[in-house]
């Protein structure tokens, strides 16, 4: 098993694509919780779980469909949905881009 190294500066990168404001003391704390949890993951990976039969669901329970209609009583009007968001444009939700030209 290697160690994995995840540094505050990776620890930073991930909160700003999770856009998840942290400090600095917080970047180093989840740097080092990080390895923990990696290396926990790579003792599970050396675990033998060849004789072990995959499970899908453990419950017994087997889907119960109902029909896909749309029930008005239980939905937003639009202007309800838009009533708390900070920002609109013609109706509509607006949101800062998440794609940039290099993403394209």
């Amino acid at each position: 098993m290697s160690q994995t190294i995840i540094s505050t500066k990776d620890t930073r990168h991930m909160a700003v694509l999770a856009n998840i404001p942290i400090s600095d003391q917080e970047a180093e704390k989840l740097a080092v919780e990080f390895v923990e949890t990696l290396a926990v993951v790579d003792q599970l990976k050396t675990v033998d779980v060849s004789q072990v039969k995959p499970t899908h669901q453990v419950t017994g329970f087997t889907n119960i469909w109902r029909p896909d209609i749309a029930d008005p009583s239980q939905s937003f009007t639009q202007s309800e949905a838009l009533a708390n968001t900070q920002a609109t444009h013609e109706g509509y939700f607006l949101v800062p881009g998440v794609l940039t030209a290099k993403d394209t």
